[in-house]
């Protein structure tokens, strides 16, 4: 364990003690996640907290989010366990991402439960339409003219390449930008995501740079053929509640025969 990680777990300790709660599991969710980091990206830490069983009883409810700390170092907060399952139910993609990141700063038996059921709620159309707007945003602010910002390449082809591995595969997609591109990159623009990906990797900060053209055309084209796609999708049904609810029950301590 490094410096910063062993300072990461300082800080989790930290917001346990002051916020007196206890992580179920903490992940790193940005760039470092996504295997294309700078030399000085910034930690993006990303944690999932329970309180005791009475917390979640008063009449004038709580704050379902801790944000501790926003620096040039580190950006950590978190989600209370009962927003996230509650997001789930929705299939929001954020809470597949958490759950499947490959950096594990902290995590619990209780969430294996969690991460084991949750696959059950992803929902393709969801997702889909997820990250075509992440790709469509970043690329209509930062890719539209000669010179453009070369590292928001990454946030325009990631979310695309994820949305092929949904249309493919039906299940939610890797955080790693490697993952995707083995399985969904064409080869044709391999060699130009590759450099990008080298002077990423290798440089504080790329900035700005002439636009790529093929990486343009391809953007353009897996845009409109991925909401050609998207349109014609049917809407999901509706999940129950009632595994998240013995979740949550279990996690409180709360037997929920009789409740209804």
């Amino acid at each position: 364990m490094n410096n910063i990680e062993q300072r990461i777990q300082q800080k989790l300790t930290e917001i346990e003690q002051t916020e007196h709660v206890r992580i179920l599991h903490c992940v790193e969710s940005g760039s470092r996640a996504w295997g294309f980091a700078s030399p000085d990206s910034d930690y993006d830490v990303r944690f999932i907290y329970i309180r005791e069983p009475k917390e979640y009883l008063r009449l004038e409810g709580i704050r379902d989010v801790i944000e501790w700390q926003l620096d040039d170092v580190y950006d950590i907060n978190g989600w209370d366990v009962q927003k996230f399952l509650r997001l789930l139910y929705k299939s929001n993609p954020t809470v597949f991402e958490w759950n499947s990141s490959p950096i594990i700063y902290r995590t619990t038996p209780e969430w294996e439960e969690i991460a084991a059921m949750a696959q059950q709620y992803f929902v393709s159309k969801a997702s889909l339409h997820h990250y075509l707007s992440m790709a469509r945003t970043n690329y209509r602010v930062f890719l539209k003219g000669d010179e453009v910002y070369l590292k928001k390449y990454f946030y325009v082809l990631r979310p695309i390449l994820a949305c092929r591995w949904i249309l493919d595969k039906g299940t939610p997609p890797p955080m790693l930008f490697e993952e995707l591109a083995a399985a969904e990159l064409p080869a044709s623009i391999r060699p130009q995501v590759e450099e990008l990906l080298r002077l990423k990797r290798e440089t504080p900060e790329i900035g700005t740079g002439p636009r790529v053209d093929a990486l343009n055309a391809f953007i353009e084209q897996e845009s409109a053929s991925l909401d050609a796609v998207v349109a014609t999708l049917v809407p999901h049904v509706e999940k129950d509640w009632d595994t998240l609810d013995q979740v949550f029950w279990k996690l409180l301590g709360v037997s929920g025969e009789g409740n209804a």
